[in-house]
């Protein structure tokens, strides 16, 4: 019987060469409770002995480029985009990629570009899906409806700015999906459900849309809606750049921050693809709200409705595609497939309705829009004239509103790549074919909302 053995600490271990973390005290008190040592401790702590760090690859691996510049200022914008990705294409979970004729860059070089479709295996790469978690289009369609009265009833219903609704004007919240929310520990917290029930049937800012036209193919009226996740997903995202994180610090300390992975196979792992899943559920929801009342606004029965996200993880066996602004082509990746998939360019030109195939150059992905070539900033300076002028010259014909009053001329066609150009390419790479377009009658978009912002406003009061 062992007897008066001397307590293991944690310098003992080290000493054996294991690194010092959260699993040490749990070990310890169960070495010592059952008085393990020698080779019997040893084989108890073979379990928490750190594999090798995960090094970056030596040479990047390579990625299909669906994108030519077709001017001076894109060529800049192409050489970026592929220098980032080559970067990118290091991280050692990565095993192909791709990237759109809508591609342009989002921060410092290894940062998925938007319009980039990165293939890891067995991993879940949070900062590849960004903030806007589900980015999504979804399309109902209002048969001969006079578009005007669309607009304008989807203007009384729809939601745009920062921040939710307040609980009088709040949509009711499915129980089933708020059971799943309060059973996945990275949603179970009051932030997530506090932002969950509020930003219910709201679109945000940015690129986000409401956009009403006529089919080109049966004259119907069509509503599209341009949003994502909302402060839910953006919650989500901030735990799982954590979760991340701590994983890189474990195993690929060299790997970039923003490119740091979730292993699928921990728990971490899969609890981090249900709450993805939940968080897809919501935002499905979150565009049916604002459809649907305005469907029973008008007392109209829908004739068509589909919908697909563009930045999104998609799982294929061990394999996770994240598509950061691309458009899922194979039905594979979208388990509610009910129709072909949206491609909308700018404000004054139409959606695209799109079907395709998977190949080796596209990885089963289209583009999501149009892309950027140069900053906000940069557009924003670049235009002379006033702001009123500049609005004018680029909506000419069309309904375009500002839900905050304020235009924002970061929004116009003009801050966009040519939409021609970016459908010349889908054409020339195989990047889905287009069956319809929504021809376009009027937008509303979000707008400044910062120059009315209601701090702001009760500053100048004061």
């Amino acid at each position: 019987m062992k007897t008066n053995m001397k307590k293991t600490n944690g310098n003992d271990l080290i000493d054996l060469g294991f690194k010092s973390g959260k699993w040490m005290k749990e070990a310890l008190n169960y070495i010592n409770e059952n008085q393990l040592e020698n080779e019997e401790m040893l084989h108890y702590l073979e379990q928490f002995r750190q594999q090798p760090e995960i090094e970056l690859l030596e040479n990047p691996i390579d990625f299909k480029i669906n994108i030519k510049a077709e001017n001076e200022l894109e060529e800049d914008n192409v050489e970026k985009v592929i220098t980032s990705m080559k970067v990118l294409m290091k991280t050692p979970t990565i095993v192909n990629g791709a990237i759109m004729p809508d591609a342009c860059p989002t921060g410092p070089a290894g940062t998925i570009p938007v319009g980039g479709v990165v293939v890891a295996k067995n991993a879940i790469h949070p900062g590849m899906h960004s903030a806007d978690i589900c980015c999504s289009v979804m399309l109902t369609d209002f048969g001969k409806a006079n578009p005007k009265e669309v607009l304008d009833m989807a203007h009384s219903i729809t939601h745009f700015g920062p921040g939710g609704r307040d609980r009088n004007q709040q949509f009711r919240f499915p129980m089933d999906l708020l059971a799943e929310i309060e059973a996945n520990p990275y949603l179970n917290n009051q932030k997530c459900i506090s932002a969950a029930r509020s930003h219910l049937g709201t679109q945000g800012d940015g690129n986000h849309f409401l956009f009403v036209g006529v089919s080109k193919k049966t004259g119907n009226t069509m509503l599209v809606t341009h949003h994502g996740s909302r402060g839910f997903g953006a919650n989500l995202y901030s735990r799982g750049m954590k979760i991340a994180e701590q994983f890189r610090k474990e195993l690929s300390p060299n790997t970039l921050k923003q490119n740091a992975w979730i292993p699928y196979e921990t728990e971490e792992g899969k609890k981090y693809w249900e709450a993805l899943q939940i968080i897809r559920k919501w935002t499905k929801k979150n565009h049916e709200c604002i459809h649907d009342a305005t469907l029973e606004k008008l007392d109209i029965k829908k004739e068509n409705r589909f919908w697909n996200e563009h930045n999104f993880v998609f799982k294929d066996g061990d394999l996770f595609y994240h598509a950061k602004g691309a458009t899922p082509l194979d039905p594979k990746f979208m388990p509610d497939i009910t129709g072909p998939r949206l491609i909308p360019l700018n404000m004054s030109e139409p959606v695209l309705i799109v079907e395709g195939k998977t190949t080796k150059n596209n990885l089963g992905f289209a583009p999501h829009g149009a892309g950027r070539n140069v900053s906000r900033t940069q557009h924003r300076k670049s235009k002379t004239g006033t702001i009123q002028e500049v609005f004018e010259e680029e909506t000419q014909g069309l309904d375009i509103r500002f839900f905050s009053n304020e235009v924002d001329i970061t929004e116009l066609p003009s801050a966009y790549k040519s939409a021609e150009n970016v459908r010349k390419q889908m054409e020339e790479y195989g990047l889905g074919e287009v069956i319809d377009e929504v021809m376009p009658y009027g937008c509303i978009m979000a707008g400044d909302w910062q120059k009315n912002a209601p701090w702001k406003r009760r500053k100048k009061k004061k």
